[in-house]
């Protein structure tokens, strides 16, 4: 991956390349990403121009052997350690080098835009929890003691770094504080919040600024060959996340399915908060339905719609204060929070997002989903019933 491939803002590009020609490469740094940027692509064109035979002022040369085994994702000095779980396949004990072929894969077929949601579908484990576990750090940790394959560094990205097993992670503590000379780790990820403050200290913080929405919109007509006008409108309400922006470009995106449950749900939560609810505008058996094809989708797929429906109530917010922001919401968008906004206002709302994010506390701990959704509808209903 070249640096001029990757996108992201350029200062910070200029930033990685400069501390490697004054030779100041921190030995542990955390890539602090926003949810849809290039991170991992970026992670793998700072590793190129370390390890580049022939680097140039502005990026690696891509012709030397280095550059030939980064394009493959094989060079023998480079660990790419990510998230994984029993499958169908590997049923028990899994680890990463058992999928380290299929992630090869993934990442080309989705051109280093990945994310962990399509990871997880693509293993076929949505349904549970992927760590990058005690056997990944205990790979990590042996691998430090030998020698690199080449005589340059020894490079380890750890991705999804929040995924770290709660067991596992304490194993890198160590190694991330005294590693072999000319070792660095990347680790990338989009929530600092789940990971140990032992962790976090022992790294140099890198900040990914969010997509600029002229980046996305040239970048759709670029890859996509779309107009200007389009290009445009899709980069808008992606709000910096370019793989948002890509399943916006699908008719059939999981997106477009969420704003349907979440319009559905909240048609029946308003309903059901009134003084004299009617059964037939509540309709919680539809409701039940759609919770089940919820949470037949799998965990992941259920934390992001919360996340949707999280997304709309800012909307909602944004129009009930005449910000002009909410314009550039999507048509469907749009209808949903005209028929809905009037219900939430500040002094509820605060309250509905701590429900929405316990709800996830819950999911992500394999809570009973079913009882978990229930538990939820009624208690936002409630929030957003009239108070006398």
């Amino acid at each position: 991956m070249l640096f001029k491939d990757v996108l992201v803002d350029e200062s910070l590009k200029k930033r990685l390349i400069g501390l490697v020609k004054e030779n100041r490469i921190s030995h542990a740094q955390l890539f602090l990403a926003q949810a849809g940027s290039h991170a991992f692509a970026l992670a793998m064109a700072y590793a190129q121009y370390i390890c580049c035979e022939h680097p140039g002022e502005d990026d690696s040369c891509g012709t030397c052997p280095s550059c030939a085994k980064f394009a493959k994702l094989s060079h023998p000095d480079v660990h790419i350690i990510f998230p994984n779980c029993t499958t169908n396949e590997v049923k028990k004990d899994p680890d990463f080098t058992q999928f380290a072929a299929k992630f090869r894969q993934f990442v080309f077929d989705h051109n280093y835009h990945i994310d962990i949601n399509d990871w997880l579908m693509e293993l076929g484990g949505e349904n549970k929890q992927a760590y990058i576990n005690t056997r990944d750090c205990a790979f990590i940790v042996n691998q430090n003691s030998i020698k690199s394959y080449e005589g340059g560094y020894k490079i380890y990205i750890i991705w999804s770094a929040d995924r770290l097993y709660r067991d596992a992670a304490p194993k890198l503590l160590k190694t991330l504080e005294e590693p072999e000379n000319k070792t660095l780790f990347i680790l990338i990820t989009e929530n600092t919040e789940k990971m140990l403050s032992t962790i976090l200290s022992r790294t140099q913080l890198v900040k990914i600024p969010k997509l600029k929405t002229e980046v996305i919109q040239q970048q759709l007509m670029k890859e996509f060959g779309i107009d200007e006008v389009q290009a445009a409108d899709i980069a808008t309400l992606a709000d910096g996340n370019y793989n948002r922006a890509m399943e916006l470009m699908n008719d059939d995106s999981d997106y477009k399915d969420m704003l349907a449950q979440v319009q559905l749900i909240l048609g029946s939560m308003t309903s059901l908060a009134q003084p004299m609810p009617n059964k037939a505008e509540v309709n919680f058996l539809e409701v039940r339905d759609c919770f089940d094809s919820i949470i037949a989708r799998g965990r992941e797929y259920q934390k992001n719609f919360l996340a949707a429906f999280i997304h709309v109530l800012r909307a909602m917010l944004m129009q009930n204060s005449h910000q002009e922001a909410v314009s550039k919401a999507s048509s469907m968008e749009k209808d949903i929070i005209e028929r809905y906004a009037k219900v939430f206002s500040l002094k509820n709302v605060s309250q509905i997002f701590d429900e929405c994010n316990r709800t996830m506390y819950h999911i992500e701990r394999n809570g009973n989903s079913s009882l978990v959704f229930t538990d939820w509808y009624l208690k936002v209903a409630e929030l957003i019933a009239p108070r006398p």
